[in-house]
């Protein structure tokens, strides 16, 4: 993937940070450790708008191309940052699942 780390980080009606930047491309990086064919990475910050019981919320969302089905993730937190962890905890979760069934699937062909 090893694209430019601020060039996939989308932020909406929130402002843009330095900071958060760093840590998302940290963690995108990361990533790539789980699953080595990522072909493209796009994350959403974005303060959708405000619930009445709720509070102002927070989303984060990473949508990663891999071979065969996209992995699309989101996670809704009072704070920004907590989106962001969760929903990166989520994408690794599901990378390592992924990367596990296609072990499995190969070492069953084998037999």
């Amino acid at each position: 993937m090893k694209s430019a780390p601020n060039d996939n980080i989308v932020f909406r009606d929130i402002d843009k940070s330095a900071a958060l930047a760093d840590t998302v491309s940290k963690k995108l990086n990361k990533l790539e450790r789980y699953c080595g064919d990522i072909i493209q990475s796009r994350v959403v910050l974005e303060a959708p708008h405000q619930h009445k019981t709720k509070g102002k919320q927070f989303r984060a969302s990473v949508e990663l191309a891999v071979s065969g089905k996209p992995v699309t993730i989101s996670n809704e937190s009072e704070s920004i940052h907590r989106a962001v962890n969760a929903a990166f905890e989520s994408a690794e979760r599901r990378l390592k699942e992924r990367s596990n069934r296609r072990v499995a699937q190969r070492h069953q062909g084998v037999g």
